[in-house]
């Protein structure tokens, strides 16, 4: 009788752990990205100048999107990456980390959104705008950026773009590297001049052993797209940070 308990005992503690470890697999390791269902791959509603690459092809039912959830402001693609989902911003009835860990369904998911806090302008006419997302190990939300740490892809690959209902923004990626943890919009008054010059330099070259960086110039006009994410590891003091400067603004009908 001693014995059978044991076994019972010790099959139910495997099924406890089978259990837990697939709730733990299944909130960090979420599924496709669904949202794609929102992309029609059509150019039929581009302008006809933008017949160049795979990002051409995005014709975003904003409509259709928005119903699902207003808190949709934008959409971001990055060739030859993963990256390619709606940008999230919540209300002021929501939390500003809202979608650090909610999906467009506004339902509790691990991987969260690619989403910007409050303090950023939705058209993105900020000196300096910020996205978030996390660097998922399954490949998804903006774990693939840490591709840019190759020089020979940093090379190959040099931009972002960004899409707005009626508007089509492409950045040129200039520089990609680890970074502290500190609150960029929060550490700098990029409304001091002096202040966003010093940080301009430093992003053109920036000081961190993990760096890929090309020339571009800069200047108080410049507007400057930074994608956030966490290192490769366990460090939680340090980001992974890839930057553009916006250098095409174009109308979509």
């Amino acid at each position: 009788m001693k014995k059978t308990g044991w076994i019972a005992v010790f099959l139910l503690s495997i099924s406890i752990f089978m259990i837990s470890l697939g709730l733990i697999i299944y909130f960090n390791y979420p599924k496709e990205n669904t949202s794609k269902k929102y992309i029609e791959t059509t150019s039929n509603n581009v302008t006809s100048t933008i017949k160049s690459s795979l990002a051409d092809n995005h014709s975003i039912n904003w409509k259709k999107l928005k119903k699902h959830n207003s808190d949709v402001y934008a959409w971001i693609y990055v060739p030859n990456t993963k990256v390619d989902y709606p940008v999230l911003q919540a209300t002021p009835e929501e939390t500003d980390g809202f979608y650090l860990d909610h999906n467009l369904d506004k339902k509790y998911e691990f991987a969260g959104s690619i989403y910007s806090e409050m303090q950023t302008n939705k058209d993105f006419t900020d000196p300096v705008s910020v996205l978030y997302g996390h660097n998922m190990k399954n490949g998804s939300m903006f774990n693939t950026l840490h591709r840019f740490e190759n020089s020979k892809f940093f090379k190959k690959n040099d931009k972002i773009y960004i899409y707005l209902p009626k508007r089509r923004l492409t950045y040129k990626i200039y520089s990609a590297y680890v970074y502290d943890d500190r609150h960029i919009l929060n550490s700098f008054d990029f409304t001091d001049e002096k202040i966003l010059k010093a940080y301009q330099k430093f992003t053109m070259k920036p000081d961190s052993i993990n760096r890929n960086y090309r020339k571009v110039k800069l200047n108080k006009e410049s507007k400057i797209l930074t994608l956030s994410t966490c290192t490769n590891g366990n460090n939680d003091e340090t980001r992974y940070i890839v930057q553009g400067v916006l250098v095409k603004n174009e109308e979509t009908e």
